[in-house]
């Protein structure tokens, strides 16, 4: 672990570096695409000097829609990178949570041919013969997010994020600590691996057996209701939820029940609401995994490759850690303003 994180550190010393240095070159262009939809915006140079372009191009397939809170701040680390770097990025996902149109976006990806491509894995039988298409193509591959387990069976070169049933073990732990001893899980994409082990491993940290309840985020007040009525079937102390999308009905849910701060209560990525109920006392924590680094580390990663032929590999299993990070209500006010501004 100390060696992931002193990995990290020096990577974003380097960066810092080359963000302050450069050589005279023309603004880049970055593309950011969700589902049929995207917006291109030019990045524009540095005080100390124009940012050299490398004329790289780089596809960026993720199972999230860029509009949603937390898939947003991912795709700013894209943009941002993009850049930085003075390479093209776009990014693509299906409308919704849609392994058969993943999947048919990294095949069109392929057939465009980038410099390389960055895929999540939500879903490695239903999107492992696409990845390992482009591998066999020669487009260097990296994940990020989800596939932390899959990943290097499937050729990818590294992967970038936390590994999900360890976050899910130590939230289960903390929980437990805090006395509880009945919780739900609440997962807004049963099926999604990475979301299914977090489940996994919250209950295998509490000891207990933890029901998994199913949302539909695309309708909140749904959400709400079903929280409401597994909370008067099912009486727990103890809910983890996997997402801010999922935390933010919750709460209501708590709220119209009585509930709000008696029911110990967690959740996976912050938003500013995530943070300020911490900081009321309605929350315990919640565990970042500080998704923009998950979006800007893989395309100065494919960049410096197709320079150097060089890549950081985090550890001997070829992760680069960004999480979990534990956020408390003694550090989520100071985090309020990175979330604010789409960086945390």
């Amino acid at each position: 672990m100390k060696k992931r994180i002193i990995l990290i550190l020096v990577l974003a010393f380097a960066l810092l570096v080359a963000a302050c240095g450069g050589d005279d070159g023309a603004a880049s262009t970055t593309t950011t695409a969700g589902g049929s939809e995207g917006s291109t915006t030019t990045a524009a140079s540095g005080d100390t000097g124009a940012v050299t372009q490398r004329g790289y191009h780089f596809i960026v397939v993720s199972h999230g829609q860029s509009s949603d809170p937390f898939w947003s701040v991912a795709a700013n680390g894209a943009s941002d990178a993009a850049k930085d770097m003075g390479v093209q990025v776009d990014w693509q996902a299906p409308g919704t949570f849609d392994m058969v149109e993943m999947s048919n976006l990294i095949d069109a990806a392929v057939a465009a041919h980038p410099d390389g491509l960055v895929v999540t894995i939500p879903d490695a039988d239903a999107l492992g013969a696409s990845i390992k298409s482009a591998v066999a193509a020669g487009i260097p591959v990296i994940s990020m997010n989800s596939g932390s387990d899959v990943f290097a069976d499937l050729g990818v070169l590294v992967h970038v994020g936390q590994t999900e049933y360890e976050a899910g073990l130590i939230a289960g732990q903390k929980f437990k600590d805090e006395g509880v001893t009945s919780a739900i899980c609440l997962n807004q994409e049963v099926g999604n691996v990475a979301l299914d082990l977090r489940c996994q491993g919250f209950e295998d940290g509490l000891g207990v057996p933890v029901k998994v309840v199913a949302v539909e985020l695309s309708d909140p007040t749904g959400a709400q209701q079903t929280v409401g009525a597994e909370l008067q079937a099912n009486p727990v102390d103890g809910i983890l939820t996997l997402g801010p999308t999922g935390a933010q009905p919750t709460l209501a849910a708590l709220d119209e029940a009585g509930m709000l701060g008696q029911v110990k209560f967690a959740t996976f990525d912050l938003s500013p609401e995530v943070l300020q109920a911490i900081v009321d006392g309605n929350m315990l924590f919640a565990i970042d995994q500080a998704q923009y680094l998950q979006g800007y580390l893989p395309i100065v990663l494919l960049t410096k490759y197709l320079e150097t032929g060089a890549l950081p590999l985090g550890s001997v299993d070829r992760v680069i850690l960004t999480g979990p990070q534990i956020v408390t209500a003694d550090k989520a006010a100071d985090v309020i303003k990175y979330s604010e501004e789409g960086l945390r």
